[in-house]
C-alpha cells in the first residue's frame, strides 16, 4: 500500500518477544521475515523473568522490582526454563541472562533488541551477550522448552497439503487423502 500510495514503507517492527513470550511467531515474525522489516524486540527478559535473579530456590525471598508484570511469569515453567539457561550459560562460562538474550538475536528478523537494564551492572552483563553464539542444540532445546501453542491457521497446518490436494501428487509431494473425501460405498451426511 505504502508503494502504491507514495508513501514511506514501514522498515520496522518493535514487539515484545523472549522465551516466554512467542505468540509473535504465529503471525508477526512470518510477516515481517516476508516484508523484509526488522525486528526489534522489547522485554527480551520478559521483565526480569529471565535475567537469572529468579529461580525456584530464591522464590519468594528476592525482591521483584517490577510487580504484577513479573508476578504472573514467575511460575514452574520459567523456572525450569531459567534452570535449563542456567545450564546452558555454564557451558559458556556465561550468565542466564546472556544465554536469554543471545536466543532472541538468534531469531530470524531480529535486528535488535530493546534491554531494560536499570543498573550498570546488568547493561554491562546483557552487552556481552553478543559474545554468546549458541549451538543449533542448545537452540533447539530452549525452542522445545518454550515452544508455543499457535491459533488458527497455524494448528491446521499438519492437514494442509490433504485440505489442498488430498491423495494427489503435486510438485513431488504426496499429501495423504482427505478427511473430506468419501470412501467408496459411503453415503454423504
Amino acid at each position: 500500500m505504502a508503494r502504491f500510495r507514495g508513501w514511506s514503507a514501514f522498515i520496522g517492527l518493535q514487539i515484545e518477544y523472549s522465551l516466554l513470550e512467542r505468540t509473535v511467531e504465529q503471525e508477526l515474525m512470518p510477516m515481517a521475515r516476508e516484508l523484509g522489516l526488522g525486528v526489534t524486540p522489547w522485554s527480551p527478559l520478559k521483565g526480569g523473568a529471565l535475567s537469572g535473579k529468579y529461580t525456584r530456590a530464591s522464590a519468594g525471598g528476592v525482591k521483584r522490582d517490577r510487580g504484577q508484570f513479573l508476578e504472573q511469569s514467575l511460575n514452574e515453567k520459567t523456572y525450569a526454563l531459567v534452570e535449563e539457561l542456567d545450564v546452558i550459560a555454564k557451558a559458556h562460562d556465561s550468565t542466564v541472562a546472556r544465554v536469554a538474550l543471545a536466543w532472541v538475536m538468534a531469531q530470524p528478523g531480529v535486528t535488535s533488541t530493546i534491554i531494560g537494564a536499570r543498573r550498570l551492572a546488568q547493561l554491562e552483563d546483557n552487552l556481552k551477550s553478543v559474545d554468546v553464539t549458541l549451538t543449533s542444540e542448545e537452540l533447539g532445546r530452549l525452542d522445545a522448552r518454550t515452544k508455543p501453542t499457535l491459533g488458527f491457521p497455524q494448528n491446521l497446518q499438519a492437514i494442509f497439503s490433504a485440505l489442498h490436494s488430498g491423495g494427489t501428487t503435486v510438485n513431488g509431494g504426496h499429501a495423504p487423502p482427505s478427511i473430506f473425501v468419501m470412501e467408496k460405498g459411503h453415503k454423504p451426511y
